[in-house]
């Protein structure tokens, strides 16, 4: 009998129409993975989960999912283990080539960690911890994963997060503004995030790294479905064009890959 733990490793979610490939990566931790898994499902994805063991993505990778949770506990300091896990070298690569990702909560902090999107989550001003539904504004509806709202939005959607300070230097905070690369705002910060930062997007907008949970509210038995545009959304330019042919926004820019 093998261990329970790799069953993640193997499982494969059906359905779908197999024109998006998503790969959602599992951390001893993750709490989200399942989550993220079937609101990508019901957006129409093929769905692999992979064990943060693995050394590299399946191929064909569309998009990668890297999950909330609590990897490897938080020890030494959230995400400091989970980000030097052989997958994330992997995870890398996808996102430097042009692939897309999408980290929510402890996967927007493996993402700033490992370098794929700027600045750091530090812990809450308040020192506790905050699972509440909070308002999100879209400050950019011009990447992949925004595009089915309008500018100004306002969603609800779950925070469920002690460490979900959003930090970046005035000028890095400069530049996301100048690129338009805020994704989402809180309408009330709970956090104490520098210029209410819920979401940001890489240079060429392909990862989004944002603490709420659009994965708990994309179904009907949610409070909420707002945040399944979000994967309806993104499944759009990976189908009519792929990887390697996908416009940046609806501008057609295509920016460099690295978000630093």
């Amino acid at each position: 009998m093998r261990e329970a733990a790799r069953q993640h490793r193997d499982r494969k979610l059906p359905g779908g129409d197999g024109l998006m490939k998503a790969a959602v990566i599992v951390f001893p931790g993750s709490n989200c993975d399942r989550d993220l898994a079937v609101a990508f499902e019901q957006a129409g994805a093929d769905v692999t989960m992979v064990w943060h063991k693995d050394t590299a993505l399946p191929e064909s990778i569309d998009m990668v999912g890297v999950p909330g949770g609590f990897s490897f506990g938080d020890y030494l300091r959230c995400v400091a283990i989970a980000a030097n896990s052989p997958i994330c070298q992997s995870l890398i690569q996808h996102a430097e080539r042009g692939g897309y990702a999408l980290g929510v909560c402890n996967g927007f902090q493996i993402l700033t960690e490992t370098g794929l999107l700027p600045g750091a989550l530090r812990r809450n001003a308040g020192l506790k911890y905050i699972c509440r539904t909070v308002g999100l504004e879209v400050a950019s509806a011009d990447t992949a994963f925004t595009s089915a709202y309008s500018h100004g939005d306002v969603v609800n959607v779950p925070i469920a997060h002690p460490d979900g300070h959003s930090f970046v230097t005035d000028e890095k905070l400069a530049q996301l503004r100048d690129e338009d690369r805020i994704a989402f705002t809180y309408t009330d910060n709970p956090n104490g995030s520098v210029a209410d930062i819920a979401g940001v997007v890489s240079k060429n907008r392909r990862v989004l790294g944002m603490m709420p949970h659009p994965e708990r509210a994309a179904d009907t038995g949610h409070d909420g479905t707002a945040g399944g545009a979000l994967f309806r959304a993104v499944k759009h330019p990976i189908t009519t064009a792929g990887i390697d042919g996908h416009r940046a926004c609806r501008q057609h820019i295509i920016l460099p890959t690295h978000a630093r």
